[in-house]
């Protein structure tokens, strides 16, 4: 396909709330016909925006504990029910969906993105690598082994999540796997990540999709305990996500005024168009002088190691004691 049609959502979770945010994920696609649409991060199902989790140095509170239960218990198995109702709904629509989740692992959340075809086939999934300041009281880190980038029949399709946008190694780790679909689920409301978001576009010659919640403090539990912000109306996180060309040119956005989905066209010739005078990878690359080395091995805090199995066809030794009590093989 040269031509894909793209959407990216901008809306908010019922947060702390995983079957409720499953449903509305549903009411938002039945309103989109689109190829590929681009969910928020954290969207399942919740980014926990202005809590503390109870925690100091050196100390943490009871409440703040149950928080972090409550926040697991909301969270995604990878894969589970959710992943496989994730899965339906791409079936059902027809689309490839990128979608932002907080996956638990153990007893270890992840901020994670998910990818499903339009088969509604779990493609796979990249954990977010280095969660941003007070995010590592609640998100581990990723490794190398979930930095893919799909290659579909609409395009290369691949994911980089919110402030990983502002490590220059792994934006040209993306760019060396021809990325052209750059999918950048967001947190960051700010002016400068329109900036930031154009000139990625810009320097990796791809189109990139930025979806960010636009949410309100009644999108979260009554009880949520955010200090200062008692207004249900009050606006948490105004959105600004876009779509952008490979020339940097904004073609849907910044949305900052609610719940919206923004669409658009991408010409995916325009990638190729684009790197006629500039190819991070290419021509303007010289890795006479500069070398980039990515560790895509997954890292385990524990490995198991046994035996080898015999091969099903290797001949089986029988054993059969000695007086003196020995062993050795009879054949």
């Amino acid at each position: 396909m040269s031509t894909v049609r793209a959407a990216v959502v901008q809306a908010a979770p019922v947060a702390f709330d995983l079957d409720a945010t499953l449903e509305k994920t549903e009411r938002l696609l039945a309103d989109v016909d689109a190829d590929l649409v681009v969910f928020p991060e954290a969207f399942l199902s919740a980014y926990p925006r202005g809590i503390t989790f109870g925690a100091t140095v050196g100390s943490r509170t009871p409440e703040g504990r149950e928080w972090y239960r409550r926040y697991w218990e909301s969270s995604v198995e990878v894969p589970g029910p959710a992943t496989r109702r994730l899965g339906e709904l791409a079936r059902e629509r027809n689309m490839y969906l990128v979608m932002g989740v907080i996956e638990r692992d153990g007893g270890t959340l992840y901020c994670t993105v998910l990818f499903f075809n339009p088969q509604g086939e779990l493609m796979g999934k990249h954990r977010k690598l280095m969660p941003t300041a007070a995010e590592r009281l609640v998100w581990g880190y990723g490794d190398g082994s979930t930095l893919p980038v799909f290659d579909t029949p609409i395009g290369k399709i691949g994911a980089v999540i919110c402030w990983e946008n502002y490590m220059p190694l792994m934006r040209m780790a993306m760019y060396q796997k021809g990325i052209q679909i750059y999918c950048a689920p967001t947190a960051d409301q700010r002016d400068t990540w329109v900036a930031s978001m154009q000139h990625i576009a810009c320097e990796g010659r791809c189109f990139v999709l930025s979806a960010n919640q636009f949410a309100r403090r009644r999108d979260y539990p009554d009880d949520y305990p955010i200090e200062g912000v008692t207004d249900p109306d009050t606006v948490l996180c105004r959105g600004a996500s876009m779509i952008v060309s490979p020339l940097g040119q904004i073609l849907a956005g910044p949305a900052i005024d609610g719940e919206t989905i923004l669409t658009a066209d991408l010409d995916l010739d325009d990638v190729v168009r684009g790197k006629y005078d500039f190819d991070a990878v290419g021509h303007y690359s010289r890795p006479d002088v500069f070398q980039l080395i990515v560790d895509e091995r997954p890292k385990r805090p524990v490995t198991f190691q046994r035996e080898p199995e015999p091969a099903p066809d290797a001949p089986q030794e029988e054993w059969a004691p000695l007086p003196e009590k020995q062993a050795v093989p009879v054949r």
